[in-house]
């Protein structure tokens, strides 16, 4: 695992940790079941604070990128598994909100592909 941190970039340095590891886990560079570093001996590789390191490792959590074993460490999740169930929940939600709201199902799919045109840049 390889991790730079820019000081003078814009993102935080927890951002930064954050993404680089969801990218690498992400793009298979990290494989599933990869134990990843102590947030201690991370954060002094990096000269990070722990805090730094822990705040990004519990963000990767929440996104399901990331599974603490206890004692055994922390090791990369099977994200693409976790991101999908988390993804079709929120859609089953979004659709059943929209059909509350009396929304047409074009009307419904219009508004989903408006808000990815403004997360993705499209």
């Amino acid at each position: 695992m390889t991790l730079k941190i820019h000081i003078a970039e814009g993102a935080a340095p927890y951002e930064q940790v954050r993404a680089q590891i969801s990218e690498q886990a992400r793009s298979g560079v990290l494989p599933v079941g990869y134990k990843l570093p102590t947030v201690r001996g991370l954060a002094e590789s990096l000269g990070l604070a722990a805090n730094t390191v822990a705040k990004a490792y519990r963000a990767l959590e929440a996104d399901g990128v990331i599974e603490t074993r206890g004692r055994n460490g922390t090791f990369v999740a099977a994200a693409g598994d976790a991101a999908s169930r988390e993804a079709a929940t929120a859609a089953q939600a979004y659709a059943e909100r929209a059909r509350r709201l009396g929304l047409t199902e074009s009307a419904a799919l219009d508004a989903v592909r408006d808000a990815l045109r403004a997360v993705y840049g499209g």
